[in-house]
């Protein structure tokens, strides 16, 4: 009896169903009755209001055989008061059917009220469904900026949307700590591989004049440029930086120049565009997709376009992605060159700094091959 009583889904359901025949059948039966104001016939035909019966007393017998039964009159009064022709046996005329216009009426109204019942009962009972998705959708982001994670109401609704809401708030709670665990982890490793890093570095840069010591303190800055890299990509406890209204095209134009001023081979397109973006982010973003694109095809192309938005078009003419790695190239530690070569293996987070630095604006980052050869990494900014 309890779970019954309970404020579940089911309940609610089977209620409105519930109110919602009686109601209507309510609305239909007053409404028809108002259309069939007076009497008719079976034809539809209205009738004149009908005497009052005398009393049972005065009535005179009705002849019929002895011991048989009474004969039947050839019309009577009904058992509503009304004449017509009388049936076989004596008995009195069925009532009339309703009227086309009153039929309609009821049948339209009990439809009309059914389906605003529906409509009505599908939002009532989905907008908890439509809660859940929208603090789904924010989860992610709000770990991803080490905000505070979305919380669901658990004292609001059924039995069974509480419990996913309690539920909810459990698992963002559960992911949040793991995501502040794990830049907690990253800072550890690096306060603890620096230290005798750097005194590595210094006692091999003592010994001059060996080219194995100068290899070592190669080796030494690769791990150092590591660590780094791999700090940046989930340390999420940065001050983040402030939004501005900035020309892309003149940023773009900025990298590219300090590209071309290193001998590499940069060139850049487009229309000015005014766009809210954080400068420093973007142009580290653009940097690790400049770089990539030049690791593999050593050419790279910019381009600043108004689609729907402003857009940064990044393409090369290199070897491409095959179509079922564009999209897990974009998690960390996933390379498309097996080997450790330091020119052209990297270590599978340049992408993924990239795509984290422009979500975390507002931008997206979205990778497709090119007709002929090549990629094109095309970023898409908040518009203005």
């Amino acid at each position: 009896m309890k779970h019954i009583l309970q404020d579940t889904l089911a309940r609610r359901l089977f209620l409105l169903i519930c109110l919602c025949l009686v109601v209507s059948h309510l609305v239909a039966f007053s409404v028809s009755t108002r259309l069939m104001r007076g009497h008719f016939t079976a034809d539809g035909s209205a009738l004149p209001p009908l005497p009052p019966l005398p009393p049972l007393a005065t009535l005179p017998p009705t002849p019929g055989l002895p011991g048989g039964p009474p004969a039947a009159h050839a019309a009577g009064p009904d058992v509503q008061g009304r004449y017509g022709p009388a049936r076989e046996g004596g008995a009195p005329a069925a009532p009339p059917a309703l009227p086309m216009p009153a039929l309609l009426a009821d049948y339209g109204i009990r439809l009309l009220l059914m389906a605003l019942a529906a409509w009505y009962g599908a939002r009532w009972l989905s907008a908890p469904m439509s809660r859940l998705s929208a603090a789904a959708l924010t989860l992610g982001p709000a770990l991803g900026r080490s905000q505070a994670p979305p919380r669901m109401e658990e004292g609001r609704g059924t039995v069974e949307v509480r419990a996913a809401a309690e539920v909810f708030n459990q698992m963002a709670a559960r992911l949040d700590l793991q995501f502040r665990s794990r830049g907690m982890l990253m800072a550890a490793i690096s306060h603890d591989l620096r230290s005798p890093l750097t005194r590595i570095r210094m006692n091999l840069e003592s010994l001059q004049g060996h080219a194995a010591a100068a290899r070592c303190i190669e080796d030494v800055r690769e791990m150092n440029a590591l660590i780094d890299t791999a700090i940046d990509a989930f340390r999420r406890d940065a001050p983040e930086e402030a939004v501005q209204h900035t020309d892309v095209l003149a940023l773009v134009q900025a990298l590219a120049d300090d590209c071309t001023a290193v001998g590499q081979s940069v060139r850049v397109g487009g229309q000015p565009l005014i766009a809210p973006v954080r400068t420093q982010a973007l142009r580290r973003a653009l940097s690790n997709l400049v770089g990539n694109a030049l690791r593999y095809a050593g050419s790279v192309e910019l381009t600043v376009v108004e689609l729907d938005g402003p857009r940064i078009l990044v393409e090369d003419r290199g070897p491409g992605i095959p179509e079922h790695l564009l999209q897990s190239v974009l998690e960390p530690f996933v390379r498309l060159e097996p080997s450790r070569n330091r020119q052209t293996g990297g270590y599978g987070l340049g992408l993924h700094i990239a795509r984290e630095l422009l979500e975390a604006q507002g931008a997206s980052l979205t990778l497709a091959n090119r007709p002929g050869g090549g990629l094109r990494a095309e970023i898409r900014l908040a518009p203005g």
